[in-house]
C-alpha cells in the first residue's frame, strides 16, 4: 500500500498545492508552511554532555558581546545555520551519537528540525517557536532536540525528507520529523506556527500530542517507525538485474515529450507558480536540440529554452542591480522571487546561458553570463578561490530595524526611484525609463497574492514584461542607448542598496557545489574565449585540492570560513558524498576542456577510482549517495532525481561516458551501462524525473565527437583553430591539442595512440575530426574546420 502511495505521489502531473512542484516526477521542494500528518490521531497506523560541558557553556556565554543571552552546545559548531540556533532556549544536539544515546538512555522521541541558513521559513519558525522560552521547555522536557544544516548532510535530509514527501504529499524547509529512539521516522512536517489557527494545531498542541502518544501508545508508534522505514528502503533501492537492459532511444523521446507537456509558451518554463529555472531541463533539450538541429522537434527544444531563458532574464527572479538570480519565482511570470540566492543556481544558469549564447551567437545571453559571475566574484567568493554557499532572503530593511523582511534589500519605491535617478539622456528622464521597463509603479507593483505577509506594500521588484526592444521603440530611440541608460541608472541604484543593511551569507564551502561553479567559469571561459574565467576555475580547483582532498585521495564535505577570514574544517569533518565527486569531477573535465591540461583529467580520473570504490553497490549496481560506515544512517539509499541539483548518479553516468572516451577506459563505459540498466526502470517510466541521466543515456549511445588539433599550444594558428571549436555547440566532443608526448598533452598520448601519429600539414597546425576510430582529412583553415564540424553535426542527426 505505501508502496503504491509513493510511486503515485512521484507520478503526479500537477502542481499539488503551493508547496511542492510535481513536474512529472520532477519535484522542486520550498521552504514554505505545510501542515503535519498523522500526528493528533490516536492510533499511528502509518506513518551526552556532561555538567562540565554546560559549565563551559556558560562561561562562553558570558563572554558573548553580542548578546546577553546564553548559548547551547551549538556554539561550538561550524555551520552558519547551527550557529543561527545556538541561542535558542532549546536544548540542541547537533547530529550525532551523544544525542542518540541521550535518546535511547532516557527513552524519549527525537524532535529533528533541518534547515539551512538563507531559509526564510527556518527564520520565521525560529523567531516564533525556537526562541520561546515556553516551547523550549516542553521540548527539553520532553524530546531530545536535533538541529542538521541540510547541506552539511544531504544523506540524513534526504532520507527523511523522503518519509515527509511520501506521507504529506510535498516537502521543504524547515523539515520537522519526529523519530524513535533508533531514529526511525515517526510523523512529521514542515514550518509549524506557534499556536492553533483556523482548526490547525500549532506547534506546542503538536509537541504535547505527540510526547502524550508515545507515553501511551509506544509500542503502536515504534511499530508504525519500523514499517515506514522497511517502505522507504524499499522505495529507495534500485537494482539492475539479469533481465535489465540499458534504455534506448525511445527513453529520451519520452523525456522530451513528458517536457513538451509541462511547457509554459506564454512566460517560458515548465510549471505554472511558483516557478523555478531547473537547469537539468535546459541541459537535456539544448542536448537533443544538438542532434536534431535542422528538425521540428530540434526546434521545439531550442525556442522552449531560449523563450525561457530570456524571460527569466528580463523577470524579477533576475537581480538587476546587485546581478545573479533568485531561487524561485513566487508567480508564473518570473515576476516576485523568493530573494535568496543559491551557488548552485548560479552554476548551472551559467552553463544555461552559454549554451544558448554559442548556438544563437547573440551577446544578450553572454551577457548574463558575465553577469551572473560578477555577482558569484563579489559577493560568493572567498580571497583564496572558494565560493560560499547561498545569500539569504531576508535582511533588515534600514539599520537598527527590529526584524529583518523578506526582499528588503532588493526592493524599490517609487519615489525612490524618480529621486535617485535625477539623470538625463538627449532629455530622456533615466527615472521614467528604468520605470517603464522595470514596471515601477506609485502603488508598487506586487500583488497582495504575491506577497502574504504585506511585506512588500507599495514596494517595486524590478521586472521587465517586454523587451529592450520595446523600451526603445516607447522612447523612440536605439537599443543600444536603452541599454546604456539602464546600465548608468544599475550603477546609482547598486551604490544605494550597499549602504543597506546586507544579507545574511553562508559562508561555509561545499565541494559539491563549488564543482558545480568550476564548471560554470570554465565553460563560460571557453565559450567567451575570457581567460580571466578560467583562471578563476582554476583557482577554485586548487582550493579544493588544497583544503578539501585528502591524502588518502577521498573528499572532505565542506570547510568554513572563520571570523578572520581563514579556512578550518571544524572539529569532525564531514566525509565527501556521491555529490561532492561526481560534480567536482564534472568540473575537472570542463576546466580540462578550458585549458587543455591534462593535469584535470589525472584528477578526475583518480576520483573517479575513488567514488567506485566508495559508493559503487556491487550488488545491485549504481552509487549509494552516502560512503560507507555511517552507523546513524538506517540505509543508504540511491539518488534517483535532478531536480534545482542534479543527482549524482545522473552526472556520474555522463563523466563516466566522457572519461571512457577522454581516457581509453573501456571499464568505466561499461560501468556507465552498468549504472544506466540499474536505472532503467525509472527512465523508461518516468524519464522527466532523470533529464540529465536522459542526456547521459544520449551519450552513452552516441559515437562521441573526436577534434585533435596537431600544433603547439601558444601558436596563433592553433588558437585559430581552437577559437572554431568553441563556437560551435556539440554536447559530448573530446578535445585535445596534440602538442607531443612531453607537453600538457602527454596523459593523453599515453592513453591514445593515435596523437603520435597525427601530424602537422606543411609545417602548419592542422585539425583532424574522427568518429568511431576513423579521422577525416586534417584541415588547416579555420573555415575548413567549421564546415567540417557542421557536417559531422549534420551527419549526428
Amino acid at each position: 500500500m505505501y508502496r503504491h502511495r509513493i510511486l503515485w505521489l512521484s507520478r503526479r502531473i500537477c502542481l499539488n498545492n503551493e508547496d511542492t512542484i510535481y513536474v512529472k516526477n520532477s519535484s522542486y521542494v520550498i521552504d514554505k508552511p505545510r501542515q503535519p500528518v498523522c500526528i493528533l490521531n490516536k492510533r499511528f497506523s502509518t506513518c551526552s554532555y556532561n555538567s562540565s560541558f554546560h559549565l563551559d557553556i556558560r562561561n562562553m556565554s558570558a563572554q558573548a558581546s553580542s548578546s546577553s543571552k546564553k548559548v547551547n552546545r551549538l556554539a561550538l559548531e561550524k555551520s552558519p545555520y547551527l550557529l543561527q540556533h545556538a541561542t535558542n532556549p532549546i536544548d540542541w544536539y547537533p547530529w550525532g551519537e551523544e544525542a542518540f544515546e541521550k535518546a535511547r538512555t532516557e527513552n524519549k522521541l527525537i524532535f529533528l528540525s533541518v534547515g539551512y541558513s538563507t531559509c526564510h521559513w527556518c527564520h520565521v519558525m525560529e523567531k516564533e517557536s525556537f526562541e520561546d522560552q515556553s516551547v523550549a521547555d516542553i521540548m527539553n522536557k520532553y524530546f531530545i532536540s536535533i538541529k542538521v544544516d541540510r547541506e552539511e548532510r544531504p544523506d540524513v535530509d534526504k532520507l527523511y525528507m523522503g518519509f515527509i514527501q511520501a506521507t504529506v504529499g510535498g516537502g521543504g524547509w524547515p523539515m520537522s520529523v519526529f523519530l524513535s529512539p533508533s531514529l526511525e521516522p515517526l510523523t512529521g512536517g514542515t514550518y509549524f506556527p506557534p499556536e492553533d489557527k483556523y482548526g490547525r494545531p500549532g506547534f506546542k498542541t503538536i509537541l504535547k500530542s505527540i510526547a502524550e502518544q508515545w507515553k501511551n501508545n509506544q509500542a503502536a508508534m515504534a511499530k508504525s517507525g519500523k514499517t515506514v522505514l522497511d517502505i522507504l528502503k524499499r522505495a529507495h533501492s534500485h537494482q539492475n538485474t539479469d533481465a535489465n537492459n540499458v534504455p534506448g532511444e525511445d527513453c529520451w523521446k519520452k523525456c522530451l515529450l513528458q517536457i513538451s507537456r509541462n511547457y509554459e509558451p506564454d512566460f517560458g518554463g515548465f510549471s505554472s507558480s511558483p516557478k523555478f529555472p531547473q537547469p537539468v531541463l535546459f541541459n537535456f533539450l539544448f542536448h537533443v536540440y544538438s542532434r536534431q538541429k535542422e528538425s521540428e522537434q530540434g526546434f521545439r527544444c531550442l525556442e522552449m529554452c531560449l523563450h525561457t531563458l530570456r524571460k527569466m532574464a528580463y523577470g524579477g527572479i533576475h537581480d538587476h542591480v546587485n546581478k545573479g538570480f533568485a531561487r524561485y519565482s513566487v508567480d508564473e511570470r518570473w515576476h516576485v522571487p523568493h530573494f535568496e540566492k543559491m551557488l548552485y543556481d548560479q552554476a548551472q544558469l551559467v552553463i544555461s546561458y552559454c549554451d544558448a549564447y554559442v548556438i544563437t551567437k547573440e551577446d544578450f545571453f553572454s551577457d548574463v553570463v558575465k553577469d551572473i559571475l560578477t555577482y558569484v566574484s563579489r559577493d560568493l567568493s572567498h580571497e583564496t578561490g572558494g565560493f560560499y554557499g547561498a545569500e539569504d532572503a531576508d535582511s533588515y530593511p534600514y539599520e537598527g530595524a527590529p526584524h529583518k523582511q523578506e526582499g528588503a534589500f532588493c526592493v524599490w519605491e517609487y519615489d525612490e526611484i524618480f529621486n535617485l535617478l535625477d539623470a538625463k539622456t538627449d532629455d530622456i528622464s533615466h527615472a521614467e525609463l528604468v520605470a517603464y521597463h522595470y514596471n515601477v509603479r506609485k502603488e508598487g507593483n506586487v500583488k497582495p497574492s504575491q506577497d502574504p505577509h504585506g511585506e512588500l506594500t507599495k514596494k517595486n521588484v524590478l521586472a521587465c514584461f517586454g523587451s529592450y526592444e520595446n523600451t526603445a521603440n516607447k522612447f523612440g530611440i536605439e537599443v543600444e542607448k536603452v541599454k546604456e541608460i539602464l546600465s548608468k541608472s544599475h550603477d546609482v541604484l547598486y551604490q544605494v542598496r550597499q549602504t543597506r543593511p546586507k544579507p545574511h551569507v553562508d559562508t561555509k564551502i561545499l565541494t559539491s557545489w563549488n564543482g558545480l561553479m568550476i564548471s560554470g567559469f570554465a565553460k563560460a571561459g571557453f565559450a567567451l574565449n575570457d581567460e580571466s574565467y578560467v583562471k578563476r576555475a582554476v583557482q577554485a580547483a586548487e582550493f579544493i585540492k588544497k583544503y578539501l582532498y585528502n591524502e588518502d585521495k577521498t573528499l572532505t564535505r565542506c570547510c568554513y570560513r572563520d571570523g578572520d577570514n581563514s579556512i578550518s574544517l571544524g572539529h569532525a569533518a564531514i566525509p565527501g558524498f556521491l555529490e561532492d565527486y561526481a560534480f567536482l569531477i564534472r568540473g575537472l573535465i570542463d576546466l580540462y576542456e578550458a585549458t587543455l591540461d591534462t593535469k584535470w583529467l589525472q584528477w578526475a580520473e583518480s576520483l573517479q577510482e575513488t567514488q567506485n570504490d566508495k559508493f559503487w553497490d556491487t550488488n545491485d549496481g549504481g552509487y549509494f549517495g552516502s560512503p560507507e560506515g555511517d552507523s546513524s544512517l538506517l540505509f543508504r539509499g540511491k539518488e534517483d532525481q535532478d531536480g534545482a541539483e542534479p543527482c549524482g548518479n545522473s552526472i556520474s553516468a555522463q563523466n563516466l561516458v566522457k572519461l571512457s572516451a577522454y581516457l581509453e577506459r573501456k571499464d568505466y563505459k561499461e560501468r556507465a551501462g552498468n549504472l544506466l540498466k540499474t536505472f532503467s526502470e525509472r527512465l523508461l517510466s518516468i524519464p522527466i524525473a532523470l533529464p540529465e541521466m536522459a542526456s547521459a543515456l544520449m551519450l552513452y549511445h552516441e559515437s562521441l565527437n573526436q577534434v585533435f588539433i596537431v600544433g603547439p599550444m601558444d601558436d596563433t594558428s592553433t588558437k585559430a583553430l581552437l577559437d572554431v571549436v568553441r563556437t560551435h555547440f556539440m554536447p559530448g566532443t573530446i578535445l585535445a591539442v596534440a602538442d607531443g608526448p612531453s607537453g600538457k598533452s602527454s596523459l593523453l598520448y599515453q592513453r591514445h595512440p593515435i596523437l603520435s601519429r597525427l601530424v602537422s600539414v606543411e609545417h602548419k597546425p592542422a585539425a583532424y575530426v574522427c568518429r568511431n576510430f576513423t579521422c577525416a582529412l586534417p584541415v588547416t583553415e579555420p573555415s575548413e574546420l567549421a564546415s567540417l564540424l557542421e557536417r559531422n553535426s549534420a551527419d549526428s542527426e
